[in-house]
């Protein structure tokens, strides 16, 4: 199972993520629930960078974790893109095909 936290500060504005695991809905290269998550992290992690003046840090590794935190209130540009991410994820989450491979969890930090 794929989770993601999505980290949120007091205001309940999302500052970051954190994504973690395997879905294991189908054999590496093949997996379209593990693709779609990728492609909407990587994506909303490349988007912020390339067009908001936003910093952040990032922590990676090969094994598919993700760490990425905006520091500072982001802007409403990057919020904006957070957000997107996360209704694309939670659309996955909800989704009764795919429900079992993904988790979102929301927590302050």
């Amino acid at each position: 199972m794929i989770r993601i936290t999505i980290y949120q500060n007091k205001q309940n504005k999302c500052i970051g993520f954190r994504s973690e695991g395997h879905a294991q809905y189908d054999g590496q290269g093949q997996d379209i629930v593990c693709a779609a998550v990728s492609m909407l992290v990587i994506n909303t992690v490349n988007s912020i960078e390339t067009l908001t003046k936003d910093k952040f840090v990032l922590d990676a590794e090969e094994s598919g974790y993700i760490d990425y935190r905006i520091k500072g209130e982001p802007t409403k540009e990057a919020a904006l893109l957070l957000n997107s991410m996360i209704l694309g994820l939670t659309g996955m989450e909800e989704d009764k095909n795919y429900r079992d491979y993904v988790d979102i969890i929301f927590e302050e930090v």
